[in-house]
């Protein structure tokens, strides 16, 4: 139910964060990198810097509570040093106080050590690795070990990266305008209206609805006079809101800094994926009552006690109190509000992070400045419990659709599309069985009736399990095209697929594609795609399959589906640093990198999908095509295609 794609990029404010904080606590700001070349595969590296401060940076080939004082990582397994670091100049020695007067060598000045490489097989022409290293002050006691420095090193003799640039290619005056002038997105005002609705479902839920009484019983209580209250109750409200707004506040400053792709390559790790899979299945286990979770008592009593009605700050406290507990139901609701707009940046999710906030905040004065309301509220009590457990139940859904993305880009082939369809049907009984009262928990009560929304609800989920079960079969009925993009595709699964049902583009292998539409006379049709992407799957799922459509991508064009979210490493010898148009630098390990590098700087886009054709001359035959449900909106883009095709062989 929920999109789980770039849920986990609001890290980016953690990891933003961090760098930052590092970076101001560097004791070397200019380090110098060179290189030498001693052999065949083999070169001598070259370390120097000032240091600046006061700091003491730990001299290399020690061990100091039992971490390396200074290492080197490389991104590829077929480089690695020979023997230990060559250090120049006399390190003084120091009683560290940090590890109980413990003997070290340091330097305060100048440092340059060395160390030796060997690389097997193709050298390239840029070495791309990281330097860690150690410093600190004892007068103070700071320490700072394996701090992060990046660096590139030309290679003498390296083979040059292709340039991933193609100057032919101009999607802004192809041969035919037809297509998208721009990534397709939401309009602001329908994502503040869906923040809206999100925010209105967010207050229903057992961690904020039961709050809007006491709260504002609290409030018109404890005040002066109603006007007070109502002053006060208002302001908590408005605090809400603010705070979601908050939320979006590092996407303005991070976006000046950062790369685009950062969202994507957030959202589609594997680790976190994992991680955000753990957490939704704690937040499920909460839910069912196996435990509470709650705020440290530290942190909740400090909370409490800076809450008093005597000042603004501690109605702020009691906003951020309740935005923080109110998360295991509010979060996965925000994220799915949020992950479709990412891409479209940072605007458009503080836009939709307003509409939840006034959708959460605004009840809350409105109760306020009219209490009688509160009579014609539903009391909080069975209704609550059973909403507490489906949205346990729901959490389960999301934490697989977690641990489905981590398996697609790391292709492990453990959750199949036939499992991960069962484990929803799986879910979708359970809730069926539980509102039926046949499934109970220790905090359930007894179904002694069935009321309307309860029968309404039975049906829905009854309906959602009958609708699932075809997805466990082979047939045409197995598509399900209602929740297309969720599960894994139909080629990632238990049954052996026939390759003419299903059609497979090339797969990552441009060069390839250019040269068999160059040996075939045909336009090329470039697939931008991604194993975690939602929208990509839903087009595979809904619009390739169109008898015109299949035709034309099989018999008329040369299909290659590009991965930007592919992690496997590119052999060495294209590993590289690629200067983009606008003057940054990206580092290109993995295929993934290169793809989204190469979308990112000839088709102008960082978001998938997006489809693209050029001549076999790499000319841009039309503008691009993003996400299109329309069957007849895609037949006429590509038939455009086809017929500026046809113009440049004139």
């Amino acid at each position: 139910m929920f999109r789980s794609k770039k849920l986990i990029a609001f890290f980016v404010l953690l990891v933003t964060a961090s760098f930052s904080a590092r970076g101001q606590d560097t004791a070397i700001q200019n380090w110098k990198f060179e290189s030498k070349k001693t052999g065949e595969g083999k070169f001598e590296l070259s370390f120097s810097g000032t240091i600046s401060g006061g700091w003491q940076v730990y001299a290399p080939n020690q061990i100091v509570g039992d971490v390396k004082t200074t290492e080197l990582q490389f991104p590829d397994s077929s480089i690695i040093q020979e023997g230990d670091f060559i250090v120049e100049g006399t390190p003084d020695k120091i009683n560290s106080v940090i590890f109980e007067n413990t003997e070290v060598d340091v330097f305060e000045n100048t440092v340059k050590w060395k160390a030796i490489i060997i690389i097997k097989g193709t050298v390239p022409a840029k070495l791309q690795g990281t330097l860690l290293y150690t410093f600190g002050r004892n007068s103070d006691s700071s320490y700072y070990p394996s701090t992060i420095v990046p660096f590139v090193i030309l290679l003498e003799g390296g083979a040059q990266a292709a340039s991933i640039k193609i100057p032919s290619i101009d999607v802004e005056n192809p041969v035919n305008p037809c297509g998208d002038d721009s990534t397709k997105g939401k309009s602001l005002i329908t994502i503040f209206l869906l923040g809206i609705l999100y925010g209105l479902i967010a207050l229903l839920t057992p961690c904020v609805f039961p709050m809007i009484p006491v709260t504002v019983t609290f409030f018109t209580k404890k005040s002066t006079d109603r006007t007070s209250g109502v002053r006060n109750a208002a302001l908590y409200g408005l605090f809400i809101f603010l705070i979601y707004i908050l939320i979006t506040v590092p996407f303005h400053v991070a976006s000046k800094s950062i790369s685009p792709q950062i969202f994507n390559k957030i959202s589609t790790d594997a680790t976190v994926n994992l991680v955000f899979f753990g957490v939704f299945v704690v937040f499920a286990l909460s839910f069912f009552g196996l435990f509470e979770i709650t705020l440290p008592s530290r942190f909740a009593n400090k909370m409490d006690s800076k809450s008093g009605l005597g000042n603004i700050g501690g109605i702020f406290f009691m906003a951020a109190t309740l935005t923080i507990v109110s998360f295991s139901c509010t979060g996965p609701l925000l994220g799915t509000l949020l992950v479709d707009v990412v891409d479209q940046g940072a605007w458009p999710l503080t836009v939709g992070a307003a509409g939840f906030g006034i959708a959460l905040g605004l009840p809350f004065a409105l109760f306020a400045m009219f209490p009688n309301w509160l009579q014609s509220l539903p009391k909080s009590g069975g209704w609550m419990t059973d909403v507490k457990v489906v949205l346990g139940f729901l959490e389960l859904a999301l934490a697989i659709k977690f641990f489905s993305n981590a398996d697609l880009v790391k292709q492990w082939g453990l959750l199949k599309r036939e499992l991960f369809i069962g484990l929803w049907i799986l879910i979708s009984l359970l809730i069926v069985l539980y509102l039926l009262g046949k499934l109970r928990f220790k905090h359930s009560s007894l179904v002694k009736k069935f009321s309307f929304v309860r029968i309404c609800f039975i049906i829905l989920f009854a309906s959602v399990t009958l609708y699932l079960l075809p997805g466990l079969t082979n047939t045409k009925w197995a598509d399900l095209k209602l929740i297309s993009g969720f599960p894994p595709p139909r080629s990632y699964s238990f049954y052996k697929q026939d390759k003419t049902d299903l059609f497979q583009p090339m797969h990552n292998d441009y060069a390839g594609a250019l040269a068999k539409a160059k040996a075939e006379n045909k336009p090329l049709l470039i697939d931008f795609t991604g194993w975690a992407c939602v929208n990509c799957r839903r087009m595979e799922d809904k619009v390739w399959p169109n008898k015109t459509v299949d035709s034309l991508m099989r018999n008329e064009f040369i299909v290659v589906s590009l991965y930007v979210d592919e992690k496997g490493k590119l052999p060495l010898a294209e590993q590289t640093v690629e200067t983009l148009s606008n003057g940054a630098e990206r580092s290109i390990v993995s295929v993934g990198d290169k793809w989204s590098v190469f979308q990112e700087e000839n088709f102008g886009a960082t978001s998938q999908p997006q489809y693209a054709i050029l001549s076999p001359d790499e000319i841009a035959l039309t503008k691009t095509k993003y996400y299109t449900p329309n069957d007849g909106k895609f037949i006429k883009w590509l038939e455009c295609g086809l017929d500026a095709f046809k113009k440049t062989r004139k």
